[in-house]
């Protein structure tokens, strides 16, 4: 046996010529179709050791943006990647600090020969990463990252210009027509370590030892729960039946994956398997269009991403630049208002009551509500997207400020001026008031009309303690068409 020295001085065994993996999990809380795993696997060989890795950082966790809520999902995922690891014969590690300097900690502790890790496109994490690979590769570290927030890389797609997309129809067009990888198979088994008692690692903390209160009822979470409602959308009617039920939100018609693929407890290459399976079941024109709507969504995603990569400056900005001087009215109080679902519009209150007690909104909902927020309020699309980004268990940076600036009128939009009236959207996609009743009880006794056009008499809105309109939608949305037009008309 070789005796390595870890940081506390003490010795690990290890065989002499073993190769030893790191696997940094970040936003793949998974085994299966894990391709920095798998690579792990291939390269240390049979005799080697794969170990798996989580760093909590603090700039992360205390960001004023992450919220209990989606800690204690994470958690959760956490604890059965770590049971997976453990069950496969290895482990899963946990560091909390400076993701680099942690990184590198344990790289020398264990003395690594590789780390492997799945990219991501958000500006923040690329640079973390370039500075990761750089300081292990200067220890004579090997590091290799590998595609898996997508099915094509945000820089292998691009228009016959050879630049990048800006309009999602045409990045749609190339995207569906591109090969798309098969998923990598979960391991049958892992080599790890014979002690961890002495390496620079941590116990899985708690929710209360991470500083973080959850006060909402989480969904399922982890792996074999993403997996399972992969199953269930795919080979039941949920994939068949997207394009006809997706946009009404009292029915159960979207596939509840979205926070799954935040944190990656699913692998993207497994999605599009089973959506390509499901094509075996079509037996209508309605159902095959399930199935492309279906995937057309997740190349919204993907066409997000790609977006974010080239222009990074999104994060921080509307990307239309006579949008960045906007003069937008910005009062406090409507914002609470619209927050704490309280501005006298029915749709647009339950949405914001479902977010607020759930984690997740309806897509139809989403739209709605930051519409209300940027056309009705005239409030900064920023303040909705970090709202969302606090409250959404699904919250991505580059989906979510995709969204808010196609809402805003400030994103890659082919037609940027759309204004959504809660009351023709509720009737369109809440005919019969269900949604509204379910997250607005106190609404119960009120005719559908009243419920859907939010013109609820003042005497039943104070008995039932809801409140009047906070603003005018028609009045609102000639003044947000007159500020557009003289933002569009300056030079």
């Amino acid at each position: 046996m070789n005796q390595i020295t870890s940081n506390s001085g003490k010795n690990i065994e290890i065989s002499l010529g073993q190769s030893i993996a790191l696997v940094w999990h970040r936003r793949d809380l998974r085994v299966d179709d894990n391709p920095a795993l798998s690579e792990a696997i291939a390269q240390v060989g049979d005799q080697g050791i794969v170990l798996g890795v989580f760093i909590f950082d603090p700039d992360i966790l205390d960001d004023g943006v992450t919220e209990g809520s989606k800690v204690d999902f994470m958690l959760v995922c956490l604890r059965e990647l770590q049971a997976n690891y453990r069950r496969l014969g290895s482990d899963l590690l946990f560091m909390h600090g400076q993701p680099v300097n942690s990184i590198c900690e344990l790289a020398k502790a264990v003395k690594v020969s590789h780390v492997f890790f799945n990219q991501d496109v958000e500006p923040f994490a690329l640079k973390r990463d370039r500075e990761a690979t750089n300081a292990l590769q200067e220890l004579g570290i090997k590091v290799q990252s590998f595609i898996d927030i997508g099915l094509i890389a945000p820089n292998a797609i691009a228009t016959q210009a050879g630049e990048p997309y800006k309009v999602y129809t045409p990045f749609w067009r190339n995207w569906q027509a591109k090969p798309k990888p098969k998923p990598f198979n979960a391991p049958q088994k892992l080599t790890g370590l014979a002690s961890y008692e002495h390496l620079p690692v941590i116990a899985l903390p708690s929710l209360r030892e991470l500083k973080f209160i959850n006060d909402i009822t989480l969904p399922k979470s982890g792996e074999a729960e993403a997996l399972q409602l992969l199953e269930t959308f795919c080979d039941g009617n949920g994939i068949l039946r997207y394009q006809t039920e997706r946009d009404f939100p009292a029915h159960e018609g979207t596939s509840s994956l979205s926070p799954h693929l935040r944190f990656g407890t699913m692998g993207i290459r497994r999605v599009w398997e089973k959506a390509i399976a499901a094509e075996q079941l079509i037996r209508s024109e309605e159902e095959s269009s399930g199935i492309t709507t279906w995937k057309q969504e997740l190349a919204w995603r993907e066409f997000y991403q790609h977006v974010l990569f080239y222009f990074p400056e999104l994060e921080t900005g509307a990307y239309r630049p006579q949008m960045r001087d906007f003069p937008w009215d910005d009062d406090e109080e409507k914002f609470v208002a619209w927050c704490e679902g309280r501005t006298g519009y029915p749709i647009v209150d339950a949405a914001m009551r479902q977010l607020n007690q759930t984690g997740w909104m309806h897509n139809r909902c989403r739209m709605i509500v930051a519409s209300f927020l940027t056309k009705d309020l005239i409030i900064n699309w920023q303040w909705g997207e970090r709202y969302f980004m606090q409250k959404l268990l699904d919250g991505d940076l580059a989906a979510n400020n995709g969204g808010w600036q196609w809402s805003a009128s400030s994103g890659m939009d082919p037609k940027p001026l759309r204004i959504f009236n809660p009351a023709s959207q509720a009737r369109k996609y809440d005919p019969e008031g269900e949604y509204i009743l379910r997250w607005l009880p106190e609404l119960q006794g009120l005719t559908t009309a009243e419920l859907l056009s939010g013109n609820i008499p003042p005497h039943q809105c104070k008995k039932r303690d809801y409140p009047l309109p906070i603003v005018d939608h028609n009045i609102q949305q000639q003044k947000f068409k007159q500020l557009y037009k003289d933002c569009k008309a300056s030079p």
